[in-house]
Formats: structure tokens, C-alpha cells, sequence
């Protein structure tokens, strides 16, 4: 149901308030935890710039109305560190009261965890960004357990389980889980973080998110890399439904 709706999220970060700016507010910090993206203070969706307290970004209304804004505030702790506080507001012409909700919210959780994650084992490191869909069997409810089993994990997924994955083209995946949700789950490696998500509840097929820090690994690459694994994953599944039915 289309409507008004507001996120607000809060993250105690163990870094200043310049290096939380630094990962919010410049297009290499967006990559080291978010995704790659221009931040322009002269733009006109930049509304509010102060560099180390506030952010502000406000998207221009699209023809449905549909509009959206993102404030982080930053402020100092006593102890060196931060807290950051998001609010992800706006107008959206589509069900955000049902299954759209929940996933962004939840979403947003994962993601300022990888914010906290980056700041902690990978300070001061760009990010070379990689992301891949599965094919359209994984956008199927029993797709998430198939994901989970080909990662050599059964629910309920603990944190600190190995994980270790052999992919094309890139170097073995070797890390621990760093981060589980409903519908997600959070790889740490030495020198990168993995997000997969299940977004099954929207429709949409599984994502995987590649951060990968000190060296610079070809992002087309290593996006390739994860196509091809996650469409031999569901494989199986895809050619099961193919099959014509029998009986009746």
C-alpha cells in the first residue's frame, strides 16, 4: 500500500566522526560498505552538508510521486568512537507496508553491520565492489536453504562457522560468518566481506555483494565468478521445474 514511511536506525562505530564521514559521504567510502556511488555537495539532492555531523540527500520526486531521503547524523563519543544515526524517509507508490518494508529495514540493518565491519578489521582501505543475481529459481521461498547448504551451512546458522567456496577466475573464498538475519547472511574474509540475500519475499532472486579490500581483483571478474556459482547452485532446481509433469 502506497504511503509516507520512515527507517530509523542507529550504529555505535568504533572510529571517528571524520573516518564515519569519509565511508558515507565520498563515492570510495560508499564502496567499502554500501555500494559505489557519487556524493556531489554542489548537487541539488545534497540539502544538507557538514562535513563529520550531517548528511542529507533527498532523490527528486519521479512521476508516481514517489520520493526518498536519507539523513545520517554523526556524533562523537567519549571514547574516540561514534554513533551513527540513519533516517530513510519519504513517499513510495508501491506495497512498502508490506514485504518492501521489512526487507529495507532489515537491510539497512546488514548494511551499517558492514559499516561497523569495515571500520573495524579494514580502516582506511578502498573497496574494489562486486554484486551478482541468482537465476530466477532463487527468487522461489526454498531457494535460501539450497543457498545456505551449497555454502556448507545448516539453520540455524551460527556466527564464526567456515565457509570455504571454490569459484572461477578468482582466488577460494576462505572466511567465517560475520553476520545473520532473516534472509541474510554475512561472510568475513581476510581481506574482504560477502553479503548474501535472500529476497524471495519481494519476488526478486538471491543477491551476493563482493567487497574486497588491498588488492584491486577485477570487479567484472569477480561479478562472473559469482553468476556462474550461483546458477550452477540452482541448477538443479531450474531444470527439476522444467520437467514436464507426469501422472494425472
Amino acid at each position: 500500500m502506497a504511503g509516507q514511511f520512515e527507517v530509523r536506525k542507529e550504529a555505535a562505530l568504533g572510529a571517528t566522526p571524520e573516518q564515519v564521514w569519509e565511508a558515507i559521504a565520498t563515492g570510495p567510502g560508499l564502496a567499502t560498505w554500501f555500494m559505489p556511488m557519487d556524493v556531489d555537495p554542489d548537487s541539488d539532492e545534497v540539502v544538507v552538508w557538514e562535513p563529520g555531523q550531517r548528511l542529507e540527500i533527498r532523490t527528486p520526486t519521479a512521476e508516481d510521486g514517489s520520493t526518498q531521503a536519507f539523513e545520517y547524523l554523526i556524533e562523537a563519543r567519549s571514547d574516540g568512537g561514534s554513533v551513527l544515526r540513519l533516517v530513510h524517509s519519504g513517499f513510495l507508490s508501491g506495497d512498502w507496508e508490506g514485504e518492501y518494508g521489512t526487507m529495507a529495514a532489515q537491510g539497512w540493518d546488514m548494511y551499517l553491520h558492514t559499516l561497523a565491519q569495515y571500520l573495524h578489521h579494514f580502516p582506511g582501505q578502498h573497496a574494489v565492489y562486486a554484486e551478482a543475481e541468482g537465476p530466477p529459481s532463487s527468487a522461489r521461498p526454498e531457494a535460501w536453504p539450497r543457498l545456505l547448504g551449497a555454502l556448507g551451512l545448516t539453520e540455524p546458522v551460527t556466527e564464526a562457522a567456515s565457509v570455504h567456496l571454490e569459484l572461477a577466475v578468482v582466488p577460494a573464498i576462505d572466511g567465517v560468518v560475520d553476520y545473520v538475519a532473516t534472509n541474510f547472511v554475512g561472510l568475513r574474509t581476510s581481506d574482504g566481506l560477502i553479503r548474501f540475500h535472500g529476497r524471495a519475499p519481494i519476488g526478486l532472486p538471491v543477491a551476493v555483494s563482493h567487497h574486497a579490500y588491498g588488492g584491486r581483483p577485477d570487479p567484472d571478474a569477480t561479478a562472473r565468478a559469482w553468476e556462474s556459482w550461483l546458477a550452477s547452485t540452482f541448477r538443479a532446481a531450474e531444470e527439476a521445474a522444467a520437467l514436464p509433469c507426469r501422472g494425472g
